[in-house]
This record gives C-alpha cells, structure tokens and sequence, in this order.
C-alpha cells in the first residue's frame, strides 16, 4: 500500500497598498518585508506569473543574485527568487532569457492543475492576472497580503477582474515599519 503524497499548496502573496493598489512604485520594502517573502520562496517548488510581472523582475533580481550588489537580507531575497524554477505564461512573448524559466502561451488552469497533483513545495502566483484567473477557478490556496502604509492613489488593483472570495485569517505579522502581513486560506 503506498501513501498519499499531500496536495501542493498555490499561495498567491503580494505587496498592497491600504487602498488596494498593487503597483510597485508607491511601496518600498524594507529588510523584515524581504525576509517575509524569502520565506514564502523558501517553501516554493514553482512560481507563476505572467509577461508584465516577468519584465518587472527581470532582469533586475537575477542581477542583483548573481551581482549581490544589494544588502545582505536583499542579496538572500534575490539569490532565492532566483533559484526557484519559474513560469511565465505569455501570448505574445516569443521566448525568455530567466534561468530555470519555462514559457507557456496557454493552459494556465490546466497547468496549475497538473502542478498541484505532483509531489513538491508550493506553488507560487507573483501576477495580479494570473491570480486572479486562478482565484476565479478556486484554485488558490492561501492567500498573503502584505499591506504597506501608504495610500498610493492609483496603480493596479487587486482582483479587478470581480472574483468573489470569503477567506479565513490563519496568520498576521506587524513589522516595525507598520507593515502587516495578513494570511489567508480558503
């Protein structure tokens, strides 16, 4: 008799402002907000995202984990993201220079389904549409939002798309900078 590997994970986590916008340029993270996310990437067998989110980190994080040209808690943060095999999902892009990067032009729900049946760590969405795609299907596991004190005004929102999800609070984390890390399951 063989015994059942557990489910993997999908947890979707990302950086908000208290008015809901995700956009990055309102937000600074410190070195508690990097160790948060090193963390996260440290149980993270596979991230998901998209070509926007994919042309934000790259090329800049692979050049600071090989560069280490950051602060130490940074430089970890980098050097993690970048080891964590990825996928982006893309109709337009023709190919991607990230290592351990796959690109796929469709079968989003497909894909993550098949992820989630094989052994490994979690699977992480880092893309607001990709999230958003993936919360619609309920396949979104936890959920951590990492709220920043700052009122941004504008940028892109969280789920515009109109899912409709009632979460349970599993978690919090109030840094020293006023950030709280809230964490949430389905």
């Amino acid at each position: 008799m063989s015994e059942e590997q557990p489910i993997r994970k999908v947890v979707f986590a990302i950086n908000i402002t208290i008015d809901g916008y995700c956009g990055h340029e309102a937000m600074l993270p410190d070195d508690e907000v990097h160790e948060y996310f090193t963390e996260l990437l440290r149980n993270t067998g596979v991230d998901i995202f998209g070509r926007n989110t994919y042309h934000l980190m790259y090329p800049y994080w692979h050049d600071v984990a090989v560069d280490q040209s950051e602060t130490p808690t940074v430089n970890e943060f980098a050097r993690v993201f970048d080891s964590v095999p990825k996928i982006v999902f893309s109709t337009t892009m023709k190919s991607v220079e990230w290592n351990n990067t796959t690109l796929l032009h469709g079968g989003l729900r497909e894909e993550i389904i098949k992820l989630k049946g094989q052994p490994g760590k979690n699977i992480s969405i880092g893309s607001l549409n990709i999230a958003s795609q993936a919360a619609q299907w309920d396949l979104i596991d936890e959920y951590h939002f990492v709220v920043h004190p700052v009122i941004a005004g504008a940028g892109p929102r969280l789920f515009e798309s109109g899912a409709n999800l009632t979460l349970k609070l599993i978690g919090s984390k109030t840094f020293r900078s006023g950030v709280v890390a809230l964490r949430y399951q389905k």
